[in-house]
């Protein structure tokens, strides 16, 4: 309802909006995506106050968050981008002074950080190329105080990370891995959190060339893996968690040039494991291999997360608003889909079942192809499982670990959504 009332000789313009009553299941009972797309269809040019009022304060996360979403960051337009002022207001009736306080707090970094995400994803590749992102990525850890390593260019063949150099090997821009570290006074030792992001700057496809048809333009979300990643670290460390966390961004640019990996090459991988490279577009997962692999061996981790816009198998298998989720355990796979909930970064489980998935990767001269021979197989679920292969010490140790695809929730249209930092944060 649009309401239009005279205040102090100014007319103001008051849209009260009422959400769905019902929510099925699988959705958030905050009904964030309908809160999000209510406030974009509304939200006008100017000045803008936002109220909040739901119906239970567990919903006060996801609805903000949502509105969040929609004031993006990035323009490139010659008129730049008009600057306006706008107030969240959330309402609730019960008050509890320090837990509200901490769940304010959170719903401020979270927010923050979820629209730096979007702006990373929305800036073009020219401008966001590989070295400009270790570059941003730099300067946050030396605003935010915490450890920071980069292996990078030719360095990264030479201590055997052939998936992120074999993928990256080909751009004027080359490859690197950062590895960002929170690690609280007195936790030097203890178990680690380790969240791993596919950084894939611009994604042509490399000799198996995108088509048209296969929409190339767009891949600038590629690296929404690794900037939600990057969100979810910042914001873990500046509301000051107390444990131990490690971000690893995989960051890569998928070229076409002399130097391009060809289907038919053998990369061995830091895990010493040997792929041979059938599909050149099926390029994600060789980064996240390396990444999580050296996540398993150096840094002690309880759990391992990676986060990657994977597959357009997963919009096929879990649609445009959930993620799709493949876990080695329960508890596990129960928590992202909570937090999920909360949150409004939605996810929904494949089928974890190495044995039905590691066939599809035989190969005559290697220990694996990257591409599945069949894709009808639950092709987002194998294409997890490539990088279980290289995790197979690990999980037989009893580690723990969730690899999330979110090729669809990463954009809304042609606006990055943020998506994952609230979830891994949670």
């Amino acid at each position: 309802v649009d309401l239009f009332i005279d205040i102090n000789n100014q007319l103001i313009k008051f849209v009260l909006i009422a959400l769905p009553i019902g929510y099925s299941r699988h959705n958030t009972p905050s009904r964030s995506h309908s809160v999000a797309s209510l406030v974009k269809s509304n939200k006008g040019s100017s000045d803008l106050l936002v109220i909040i009022l739901p119906d239970n304060k567990a919903h006060l996360k996801g609805q903000a968050l949502a509105v969040a979403r929609q004031f993006p960051l990035y323009t490139l337009k010659s008129n730049g981008i008009k600057k306006i002022k706008v107030d969240i207001v959330l309402h609730f009736n019960e008050i509890d002074e320090i837990n509200d306080k901490l769940l304010l707090d959170d719903i401020l970094e979270t927010s923050t950080n979820i629209r730096l995400t979007q702006r990373l994803i929305d800036t073009p590749p020219n401008i966001l190329h590989t070295d400009k992102y270790v570059s941003e990525v730099e300067a946050i850890a030396s605003e935010i105080g915490c450890g920071i390593e980069i292996i990078r260019g030719a360095e990264l063949e030479a201590r055997g990370f052939g998936g992120i150099w074999g993928v990256g090997k080909a751009s004027e821009h080359l490859p690197a891995l950062i590895i960002l570290s929170h690690i609280p006074q007195g936790l030097e030792e203890s178990k680690s959190i380790c969240i791993v992001g596919k950084g894939i700057v611009y994604d042509t496809g490399g000799l198996s060339i995108k088509t048209p048809g296969s929409s190339m333009a767009g891949m600038k979300i590629d690296m929404g893996g690794s900037a939600a990643v990057l969100g979810a670290f910042i914001t873990t460390v500046r509301r000051g968690i107390n444990r131990r966390v490690h971000a690893f961004l995989c960051i890569s640019e998928n070229s076409v040039g002399p130097l391009s990996t060809r289907p038919d090459d053998v990369h061995t991988f830091l895990s010493g494991k040997t792929v041979e490279v059938n599909n050149t577009d099926a390029e994600g997962r060789l980064v996240l291999a390396d990444g999580c692999y050296y996540a398993s061996t150096n840094f002690n981790p309880a759990y391992i997360l990676d986060m990657a816009t994977l597959t357009g198998a997963q919009l096929i298998a879990t649609g445009k608003n959930h993620a799709a989720i493949y876990c080695n355990d329960d508890e596990l796979e129960q928590a992202a889909i909570r937090v999920g909930k909360d949150t409004g970064d939605l996810t929904f489980p494949i089928p974890y079942c190495p044995e039905f998935y590691r066939p599809e990767y035989k190969s005559q001269v290697a220990d694996m192809k990257n591409s599945v021979a069949d894709r009808a197989n639950a092709q987002a679920s194998c294409a997890g499982q490539f990088i279980g292969n290289h995790l197979e010490t690990y999980l037989s140790q009893g580690g723990k670990w969730l690899h999330i695809d979110m090729a669809g929730p990463v954009s809304v249209g042609e606006r990055a959504t943020g998506y994952g930092v609230a979830l891994l944060f949670g």
